[in-house]
This record gives structure tokens, C-alpha cells and sequence, in this order.
């Protein structure tokens, strides 16, 4: 059953905490775009394309802002035309729960 991440939000993460377990990541990989790739069991990454380098540039701000207002920070690489944005919880070395909840976030940002 797919769960609406997008309208959870970020829980912040204190240190000592475990990341997730692979069971809990299958369980909530389903609930984002299938785009997102999981990588090494510890983090998820996604390339988003556009039409130029502003359009790309707007998208990261958007996406800043985002950050901002949910206390949860991506990595986010800006080129002509893409944007690649990394999610993992620095702090526990891994993924949490809010790292999907922010990707179905990002997700509604690019498909608005």
C-alpha cells in the first residue's frame, strides 16, 4: 500500500540513531518516482532534465527553499539543463524516513 510521503514532514535525526534497515528502504522506495536510484544501500539519488540552465537554476531554489522550511538538507549538483539531488541523513550515515518524505517532495515540485 503506498503511503503519501508528501504530506509527512521531516523529522530531524539525532546522532546515534540508525539508518534505516534495507527492509524499511524497499518499503518506501515504491512511495517516490521510480527515477529515485538507491545507492549502496545508503543513500537516493535523482537527475531531474530541463530545457536550460535558468529553468535548472529555478529548480534548485525551489528545491533550497524547500530544504529550508523542512530542516532536511539535500546534495545538489547544478549543470546546463539538470539537477541531480542526493538524499542521506549526514548525521546517521544512512537514510531516515525524512529523506523519502523530502524526495516525494521534490517529486511534487517537478511535477507541478
Amino acid at each position: 500500500m503506498k503511503t503519501d510521503l508528501s504530506k509527512e514532514k521531516c523529522i530531524p535525526c539525532s546522532i546515534g540513531t540508525p539508518p534505516m534497515e534495507e527492509e524499511e528502504i524497499r518499503e518506501l522506495m515504491p512511495n517516490i518516482n521510480e527515477s529515485w536510484q538507491l545507492v549502496k544501500q545508503m543513500k537516493i539519488e535523482r537527475t531531474f532534465k530541463f530545457k536550460d540552465f535558468q529553468t535548472a537554476l529555478d529548480f534548485v531554489n525551489e528545491v533550497g527553499a524547500l530544504a529550508e522550511e523542512e530542516g532536511h538538507h539535500p546534495d545538489m549538483e547544478l549543470g546546463w539543463g539538470r539537477v541531480k539531488v542526493t538524499l542521506l541523513t549526514h548525521k546517521i550515515g544512512g537514510l531516515s524516513r525524512s529523506d523519502f518524505v523530502l524526495a516525494a517532495k521534490i517529486d511534487e515540485l517537478f511535477d507541478k
